[in-house]
Formats: structure tokens, sequence, C-alpha cells
């Protein structure tokens, strides 16, 4: 059996049992070789664009004996799904806008009709992800983030429920009054958003380190941004400071308690 990194292991842990899987992106189909194999899935497709990737996938299923239950498609996102083939979809290994691109252009296709379960890994712009699973009627479910080789992931994982139920539920998630900051309750819920609001309510260190790392680059940045004397320079070096003190204000308020361990 493949043994997987941390980071498509934390993937592999959040997917239902039983479920039918389109792994989006399967790079080398690892992913989906490694959920059949365990017995965890019974079928799965693995959907890449590039030709390269593409044909290493080809070659994964075959190997492992697994072509009669592990299809690997060529195309582009979600075109390669049908309407009603999958119960899961995963996506993992690129940035979340283009990942919620690929999202909505799906949805708007039809291509997530039947799908109950959404595990997605963006490597960058997380908050891209819970603002579509928000704007498209998903529960954000959990959040998990790991650090692995130097490099720090978030892995969200949502569900679809009647229209109702994932209202009253991400109201309750997306309340920011435990953060207890001074800011408006608008601007929490975008807090909420950025830096995940499961993720704030449980902080792991490595999700103090994630956010110490973006206030010191943030920091270059108005550093370097201090030597230009345009107006559109200025404003965005106010905009960038704003974003700190908003990151710090969160950061002093968690570190009241004692973070949960790694």
């Amino acid at each position: 059996m493949l043994k997987l990194s941390k980071r498509l292991q934390m993937i592999a842990d959040f997917v239902s049992p039983g479920s039918r899987v389109a792994d989006i992106g399967s790079d080398h189909a690892l992913l989906p070789v490694y959920l059949i194999q365990s017995g965890l899935v019974p079928s799965a497709i693995a959907g890449e664009l590039n030709p390269g990737p593409f044909e290493a996938a080809r070659k994964q299923a075959a190997d492992a004996g697994l072509t009669n239950k592990l299809q690997v498609r060529r195309g582009d996102g979600l075109s390669v799904l049908q309407p009603g083939e999958a119960d899961t979809v995963t996506i993992a290994g690129m940035g979340g806008s283009l990942m919620s691109g690929i999202l909505e252009e799906g949805f708007l296709a039809g291509k997530l009709d039947g799908v109950k379960e959404l595990v997605l890994q963006p490597n960058v712009g997380e908050e891209f992800i819970r603002i579509w699973l928000l704007k498209r009627g998903w529960f954000l479910a959990e959040e998990t983030i790991l650090e692995e080789d130097d490099k720090i992931y978030e892995v969200l994982h949502a569900f679809k429920y009647d229209e109702a139920e994932v209202k009253k539920r991400n109201a309750e998630v997306y309340d920011a009054a435990f953060l207890r900051l001074s800011v408006h309750q608008v601007k929490g819920a975008a807090i909420l958003e950025k830096m995940g609001p499961h993720l704030l309510r449980a902080p792991k260190e490595v999700f103090f380190k994630k956010w110490r790392y973006e206030l010191d680059k943030l920091g270059r940045i108005v550093a370097q941004m201090s030597q230009s004397d345009l107006e559109q320079a200025e404003q965005k070096k106010q905009q960038f400071r704003e974003e700190m003190n908003v990151i710090e204000e969160v950061l002093q308020c968690l570190q009241t308690d004692k973070p949960s361990s790694k």
C-alpha cells in the first residue's frame, strides 16, 4: 500500500468511508490509489489536465492493479466529472483563487450535482475557498493546519445539507463573538473567513507560526512602500497596516488561552 505525505494523509482522513471520490488535479493519483487500496472507498476518478501527470496517474493506477476501480481522465478541473458520478470531491495543491474558480465553473456546469462532501487543500488564499463555500451553500464542518517540509498547509472539510440547515450551522461557525475583538462584527466575520473559524477556535502552535510569518511579510511590504512618494503606495501601505493591526489583535486575544498541541 502507498504511504502518503502528511498533507495527503490528512486529506485522506477527512474522506467519508464508502464514498465515490473524484480527485481533481490528481497529479500522480497517489490519493485515490491510497483510498482504494486501504478499502476506504470503492472507486475513484482521477482528473488531470497536464499530459505528464496524466500519464503518471494512468501508470500509477495500472501498477496498482486498480484500472477497474480507478478511472484516470484528462481534462480541465471538474470537466472530467459527470453529474451524479461522485459523492466526494477532493482538490489539493493549488491556490485558493484558482480552486474557487474551478469549483464555481463546475457548479455552474452542474458538475457538483450529487456531491455531498468537499475536501480542499489550497496552498494559499484559503479565504477564497471559505467565501465560495458560504456563497454556494456549503457548511464548513472542519479545518486543520499542519506543517510539512517547512511549508504550512490548511485542509478544509465541507458538507452539503439542505439550505436552512447549512445557513443555521454557518451562522454559528462564523459568529466572531468568541474573539472579543474591538472591531465591528462585520469585520469580525471577515477575519474568520481569512484565518479560519475552526482554526481560530482551537489554535495550534503552527497556526501562530503561520500568522507571525504573514505579519513579517506584510511588515516588509510596508517598509518597501515607505520608500515611495506615490499616493497609491501610501493608500496601500495604510491598508496593509490596518490588516497587520487586526491580525495582531486576533493573535493577542488567542494567546490569552494556551495553544493546543501540534
